[in-house]
């Protein structure tokens, strides 16, 4: 079934809750840590998305040993690793600078896309890439004299972690294109995805000896972890069965606009003590926003 209107319906909705989870997680982590805003994110992730993959699909949906290695290497890189530096990247510089730095996920994923699935750079890419340095520039300038009693190196090194997260998000879709390569249903595939990004959490913490203690969850920022985890799942769901029912030149550039609608959302919800939106900020971050939808659509 082929939907453009109900598609672009179901963008908004993720776009809308890709929004809402930096507003969640920048609430959360105003007293609460990273690490329990994973963990908690995590947990929902596979609360919600794992039954619906044993409902609707079962073991022999994965047709190889490669497509599990696949989807265990995105859940990895963009869960796991992508999910850390986001969270960190809103705890350090605020939802509605990391936001549109880590929409230059485009970027990347263009890079690595010519690299690892034979696809070219065109004449609209090399456009949408100057556009997302442009803006992600101008947001570090912005950024750096925001924190002008800041030392620039701390600045720059905090500016690492979204982009960090950009990097990791990049990756994440090359393993599942290699994980869908072979038949594999996308809802199977997610499963395995966010059960290996939990299990390769709880070891991570086990090895290092911070795993937290379920009592420790408990507080203030559990309902805003909690809020962010429902959010980032319903992201996805919406974002894949967009994807199923309408063209990617309807869906992407509406999903696109997710850190536009961070800085609405910021603007509106957050105190002003804790997040400061400025209209250099929009600018840049429009700027981003153009850039990561000429990348998208051009492929």
């Amino acid at each position: 079934m082929v939907d453009p209107f109900l598609g672009a319906g179901l963008a908004l909705v993720a776009a809308l809750a890709w929004a809402a989870q930096y507003v969640f997680i920048r609430l959360a982590t105003t007293d609460g840590s990273t690490l329990d805003a994973v963990a908690v994110a995590l947990v929902c992730n596979v609360v919600i998305v794992v039954p619906l993959a044993l409902v609707l699909s079962s073991p022999p949906d994965v047709t190889s040993l490669e497509a599990v290695g696949a989807f265990v290497g995105a859940g990895l890189a963009g869960s796991l690793f992508g999910r850390l530096c986001q969270f960190r990247a809103v705890e350090t510089i605020g939802a509605s600078r990391s936001a549109p730095v880590i929409a230059s996920t485009a970027l990347f994923s263009t890079v690595l896309a010519v690299l690892f699935l034979g696809e070219t750079l065109t004449l609209a890419h090399a456009l949408g890439i100057v556009l997302i340095v442009a803006g992600v520039a101008y947001i570090s300038w912005e950024t750096a004299n925001e924190e002008a009693e800041v030392p620039l190196r701390e600045v720059g090194i905090s500016l690492l972690i979204p982009l960090g997260a950009a990097v990791f998000f990049a990756i994440e879709p090359v393993f599942i294109s290699w994980g869908l390569a072979d038949g594999t249903p996308v809802i199977a595939g997610f499963g395995i995805k966010v059960v290996a990004a939990s299990i390769g959490f709880l070891v991570a913490l086990s090895l290092t000896g911070s795993l937290p203690e379920p009592g420790d969850l408990v507080g203030p920022s559990l309902t805003w972890y909690v809020a962010a985890g429902v959010a980032s799942t319903l992201a996805l769901g919406a974002y894949f069965l967009a994807l199923e029912i309408a063209p990617v030149v309807v869906v992407v550039p509406i999903i696109q606009v997710s850190p536009l609608a961070v800085l609405v959302l910021s603007y509106l919800f957050l105190p002003r003590g804790l997040e400061r939106v400025t209209w250099d900020l929009a600018v840049a971050a429009s700027v981003v926003v153009a850039g990561a939808v000429v990348v998208s659509v051009s492929g």
